[in-house]
């Protein structure tokens, strides 16, 4: 004899499918731009640039420069966090133990060009970005020569040399265990000091977390390029853990 169930049961089964589904698709991270320092003028077409990332790929995507909302629980509601051209000292002790508390609990960190310009006194977030800023030199194109392709953030690129105009940091105090994915020619333009091995874009686990940085993104032009959104796009899967 077949068992008929009720349709009110039905009726509530589908609901709790469908609200735990847009549960777990419902991704949200937060893009932070404070500047103690030198102020990008492509500040506001990285986020209306990211901002449209997170429509298109479905995660959302809040914006701020108030370094108050850097609290355990607040922090708790991203997936990752992105320091979009942030400068100089940017939050507080207070704000630094929950930033390294929200980390340390597995969440995500994306450093865009000036994140490495930034909190020079908190070794714990060097380390994090990966290395500090130490110079630049004029704006200008360069080869940047991939060395991992297997990475969601370089993965659709087709030829082992990128050519990208941007601004070509130079860095100091680099974190060893880093693993790179770009690094830049310095015999293509003028202006490196890192010598042979210039990194200019890398991921690494992190005390419980997960940090992907470029230093790409300077330029207001270089926030309308495909293959550079394409890949920030892959270093945000990285840093949220859906690689």
């Amino acid at each position: 004899m077949k068992k008929i169930i009720p349709f009110f049961v039905v009726v509530a089964l589908l609901i709790l499918f469908q609200s735990f589904s847009t549960h777990k698709k419902t991704i949200s991270i937060l893009v932070f731009s404070k500047t103690k320092g030198f102020r990008h003028n492509s500040i506001n077409d990285g986020k209306t640039a990211i901002a449209k990332l997170g429509k298109a790929h479905r995660f959302l995507v809040d914006t701020t420069e108030n370094a108050a909302l850097f609290t355990e629980n607040n922090l708790k509601k991203y997936a990752a966090v992105i320091f979009l051209n942030t400068t100089g000292d940017v939050l507080d002790d207070q704000q630094q133990k929950a930033f390294e508390q929200y980390i340390q609990a597995g969440g995500g960190y994306v450093g865009i060009h000036a994140a490495t310009d930034t909190e020079y006194d908190w070794p714990w977030y060097g380390k994090l970005a990966g290395a500090y800023f130490m110079s630049h030199p004029a704006v200008q194109e360069a080869k940047f020569i991939v060395k991992n392709r297997k990475h969601p953030a370089t993965s659709f690129l087709k030829d082992s040399v990128w050519i990208h105009k941007d601004e070509l940091y130079n860095f100091k105090d680099i974190n060893p265990d880093i693993n790179v994915l770009l690094t830049i020619d310095e015999n293509s333009y003028t202006g490196g000091k890192n010598g042979k091995f210039h990194p200019f874009s890398w991921y690494h686990n992190f005390d419980g977390g997960r940090a992907f940085y470029t230093s790409m993104g300077h330029t207001k032009e270089t926030w309308t390029d495909k293959l550079f959104l394409k890949h920030l796009y892959g270093g945000i899967l990285y840093a949220i853990d859906r690689k």
